[in-house]
């Protein structure tokens, strides 16, 4: 049987990065660019009271992360980041089980509501927001002008 834990660790934990640079590489190679994701990041936007960063372990090996920052100025919303899954480890609902770990960590640290953006080239991210209780709302963010952005959000 299969051992999952859900770990919070720090943004520049080796194990988050092995993670974040898969996910870069992903995105570089749907949508053909250079950097995968060029949106601003700062490693302590994911450092608690003012986000959080996790990893999901299968049988000790990482596999899933996902994470949350604050967003906006009145510390009532949250943005998620850097949510992926390897390949070799998708199908087991380790993404809607981080997704739940990320929400739960937001709601309890004061956030009421949770944005995100994703891309048309992500058809499984908007299939498991869509399923989770995402809704569209305005695009946002570094990619609201870009063609193929899908800006999702769902009070929690």
């Amino acid at each position: 049987m299969e051992k999952i834990e859900i770990r919070r660790t720090g943004y520049l934990d080796p194990d988050a990065q092995v993670l974040i640079k898969a996910a870069l590489a992903d995105l570089r190679e749907r949508y053909e660019d250079d950097e995968g994701d060029a949106t601003p990041v700062d490693a302590a936007d994911f450092e608690p009271p003012h986000g959080a960063f996790f990893v999901t372990y299968l049988d000790q090996q990482p596999v899933s992360s996902g994470a949350w920052r604050g967003h906006g100025e009145d510390g009532t919303v949250a943005e998620i980041k850097r949510m992926y899954t390897l390949p070799a480890a998708r199908g087991r609902g380790l993404a809607r089980a981080v997704l739940a770990a990320v929400e739960q960590s937001a709601r309890e640290h004061g956030r009421r509501r949770i944005v995100l953006e994703t891309g048309g080239r992500q058809p499984e991210a908007i299939n498991l927001y869509l399923t989770a209780g995402y809704q569209r709302i305005p695009d946002f963010g570094f990619y609201r002008n870009e063609p193929d952005v899908h800006s999702f959000g769902k009070d929690l």
